[in-house]
């Protein structure tokens, strides 16, 4: 059995340096590892990712995150990359990594994903320049979380996990309102989940969202954006083998 912790959108900033760090140091005795679901900070500058580098330095499980929207707003992604790998993050973006652990070994493709809509109401790659770029640029995403979760079924992973921030399923977005859902995921993100292969699924985004969702396919899905459940983290278990 292999404990996953997550949570996202925790959106820090100066002023809630420490807010999170002594949960999170109890991490070594309930998790086998942390995964961040994106919007770590509220305004993606340095100043704001070095807040969040120090509450996940040094925990004692390893750390494995995804941007958000928010770390995306000041133009400085690979700078916010850049200071939470630093302080021993592995921040994925259509990537995999293994994380080997007491219950097996944990494979985690992650991707921030993006917006469009779920199938039926969907946008389509059709028209003008812009939204043919708006929707290739979810299918890019997309198809980097379906190559990075098939990458990791031939490292003999026991379990496989999806992170992302945008949302690949509607279930999740429950509360939100219907008008915002395609800004909140993309039905192309379940299936590159479905088709590259996972046992969970975690996202965040929906902050009035709802916790538990599937894909088609029956994987589970569960936004952990940190107003939905309500905590500095929740732990999920996965069964290895």
């Amino acid at each position: 059995m292999i404990r996953v912790a997550a949570v996202g959108d925790i959106h820090m900033g100066p002023d809630s340096q420490g807010v999170l760090r002594p949960a999170f140091e109890t991490l070594p005795d309930c998790a086998d590892v942390l995964l961040l679901a994106g919007d770590l900070t509220r305004h993606g500058t340095p100043e704001e990712a070095r807040v969040v580098a120090r509450e996940i330095k040094d925990l004692g499980v390893p750390v494995v995150a995804v941007l958000g929207n928010h770390d995306h707003h000041d133009e400085r992604p690979e700078e916010v990359t850049a200071i939470l790998e630093e302080a021993g993050a592995r921040v994925l973006e259509g990537a995999g990594t293994v994380v080997d652990c007491a219950g097996g070994r944990v494979g985690v493709a992650g991707t921030k994903g993006f917006c469009g809509g779920f199938a039926g109401r969907n946008a389509g790659e059709f028209g003008e320049p812009l939204m043919k770029e708006f929707v290739r640029y979810t299918r890019r995403c997309a198809d980097g979380l379906r190559t990075a979760l098939e990458q990791l079924d031939e490292q003999e992973c026991d379990a496989r996990i999806a992170l992302t921030h945008f949302s690949p399923v509607p279930d999740t977005l429950a509360g939100e309102p219907l008008e915002i859902y395609p800004f909140l995921g993309s039905y192309l993100l379940a299936e590159a989940i479905d088709t590259g292969g996972a046992d969970l699924a975690v996202h965040g985004h929906a902050h009035a969202g709802t916790e538990h969702g599937m894909t088609s396919n029956g994987v589970r899905v569960r936004n952990v954006a940190q107003p939905v459940i309500g905590r500095a983290f929740h732990v999920y278990h996965v069964h290895s083998g």
